[in-house]
């Protein structure tokens, strides 16, 4: 693996690569697949060897009957999503080989990286010169094969699936599993996780398995070992702590500006503009990307006129069927559909906390396959718990995304006015000289003063839960949030949501004064101890 230490030397060259032959390659796809013949990459169009080092997320999306063939040492998030192509890699493979894999069939002739066959629904991935750590976490279906050694928790959290290892596997196979199984023809600790047990395969199943294999060579004798789920005592996961308060102890003063008119325009929307270009890629007619599990209602032809027309101009963040101007919200549980999803939306916003843990080559991977998939002009957001917010801001800024939301609720228990100051003073350090803007996700759903108190505190984005499903009572919701918006503007003597600024806001309380560092109302600065180094 010492040969992939050497792509992160030049990270943005081997990105921009990986972008250009990935553009290159999609039109020839599904062209090749109709007529039966092989791309290549890492050969000439001569025919002469030159292998690929680093390229990563190649290839996302196989359509079916398509042929490649690449050569070299790849990096990570190859063949990602594949939909029932055949991917043939001549040398090593980073991290995520096939991750999320509907149909594929990929071959990797040396060693891959941790998170082989990640999340894979369908489809078979063979490893002939063994795989990292995590290799088939989460899987549901399809087959992992693999010939030579095993890293740690292979197999953890498998929920179906077949993974079979001619070779050694490391501590703590199976971890988490519900479903499927491993099986092993080598050695294996012999402490097993809980609700993991060992057990020989009936003779049934060895021929069973074997044909699915369809390599003689790799077929399991009958002695192999085969690990399977238990049934362990369920007990009931204690809730998480939940922030210790909201932000009612900050308020909003007009200074000496005097109100405006109650017919004075003003301006609420906000725009998500691209870190290189700064142009608007994604325009919010309030502060607000709202939270729905499933876009489909928003479609719905029953809607009253007026409502429908709120709802059509507000991008919300959703897992399940978006619209044009919609985000989808990716994880690990809609991972599989991603060529689908990011097809049909404006965004993406991809939840660190739920997907695993990725290093900067892994990311720029990840970022790779899906920018492919969604197109290069759209927004990617990132968003992960307010105790890392300095890391989730480091990152986005790195690896040029458009927005980072901070989780208020990631089991901490911050108050969300302790939240704004850790916020500021991680914007401050890391994002000041990046394109990248920020956000915050609430725990409960905003109101128009959460979202003028946000937008004065630095915060570009409110992200939030809705506080009901009805699209009629959604529009009315969002009809409301405007209205309050507006009528706090027109309170301060402003007519843009741009205008607001930390100088507008006060404490109302000591607590709040001495957590948040405002100023406190009457004594109207901050509390000493924020002036101590």
């Amino acid at each position: 693996m010492e040969q992939q230490q050497a792509i992160m030397a030049e990270p943005r060259e081997v990105v921009e690569r990986s972008f250009k032959i990935n553009e290159k390659l999609g039109p020839r796809l599904i062209q090749a697949a109709e007529q039966d013949a092989i791309l290549r990459i890492g050969w000439t169009s001569a025919g002469d060897p030159v292998p690929k080092n680093g390229e990563l997320g190649l290839c996302p999306n196989l359509p079916k009957g398509s042929k490649m063939r690449a050569l070299g040492v790849l990096g990570s998030w190859v063949a990602a999503f594949g939909s029932g192509g055949n991917f043939t890699i001549q040398g090593d493979a980073g991290a995520f080989l096939g991750a999320a894999n509907r149909g594929n069939t990929i071959v990797c002739e040396k060693i891959a990286g941790n998170y082989a066959g990640f999340a894979m629904q369908s489809g078979k991935i063979s490893v002939m010169d063994g795989v990292g750590d995590d290799a088939g976490a989460f899987m549901e279906g399809g087959v992992l094969l693999i010939r030579g050694s095993a890293g740690e928790r292979i197999g953890g959290g498998m929920k179906g699936g077949l993974i079979v290892v001619h070779g050694d596997v490391d501590k703590s196979p199976g971890a988490g599993m519900t479903g499927g199984k491993i099986v092993i023809n080598g050695r294996y600790p012999s402490r097993l996780p809980s609700g993991v047990t060992q057990r020989l395969l009936t003779a049934a199943e060895v021929k069973s398995i074997n044909q699915e294999l369809d390599n003689e060579g790799m077929e399991i004798p009958k002695d192999a070992a085969c690990l399977v789920p238990t049934e362990v005592l369920r007990v009931e996961t204690p809730e998480p702590p939940v922030s210790s308060s909201d932000l009612s102890g900050i308020g909003l003063v007009a200074g000496d500006l005097h109100h405006t008119a109650n017919y004075q325009p003003c301006d609420t929307a906000v725009l998500i503009a691209d870190d290189k270009s700064e142009i608007a890629t994604a325009v919010l007619p309030l502060p607000l990307l709202p939270i729905l599990s499933n876009g489909e209602m928003l479609n719905m032809k029953e809607i009253d006129p007026l409502a429908s027309e709120i709802l059509s101009k507000q991008p919300f963040m959703l897992r399940e069927n978006p619209r044009s101007l919609d985000f989808v919200l990716l994880d690990t549980e809609n991972l599989a559909n991603a060529p689908e999803l990011l097809s049909e939306c404006g965004g993406v916003v991809a939840d660190l906390e739920e997907l695993p843990a990725m290093n900067s080559e892994e990311i720029d991977g990840f970022i790779v396959a899906i920018r492919t998939l969604l197109g290069v002009d759209k927004p990617v957001a990132f968003v992960n718990g307010i105790s890392r917010v300095e890391s989730l801001h480091v990152r986005s800024s790195h690896h040029n995304i458009e927005l980072a939301i901070s989780r208020i609720e990631d089991g901490s228990g911050v108050a969300e006015a302790a939240a704004l100051p850790r916020i500021g003073r991680s914007t401050k350090s890391h994002l000041t000289d990046s394109g990248t803007q920020t956000g915050m996700l609430l725990g409960l759903s905003a109101s128009g003063q959460d979202l003028a108190i946000l937008r004065a505190s630095g915060i570009d984005i409110i992200c939030c839960e809705v506080p009901m499903q009805d699209p009629q009572d959604l529009a009315h919701w969002l009809s409301s949030l405007t209205n309050e918006l507006i009528g706090i503007l027109r309170r301060l003597g402003l007519d843009s949501i741009e205008l607001l600024e930390r100088q507008h806001l006060r404490a109302l309380d000591y607590e709040t004064a001495s957590i948040s560092g405002l100023r406190l109302v009457g004594y109207d600065r901050p509390l000493p101890h924020w002036f101590a180094r």
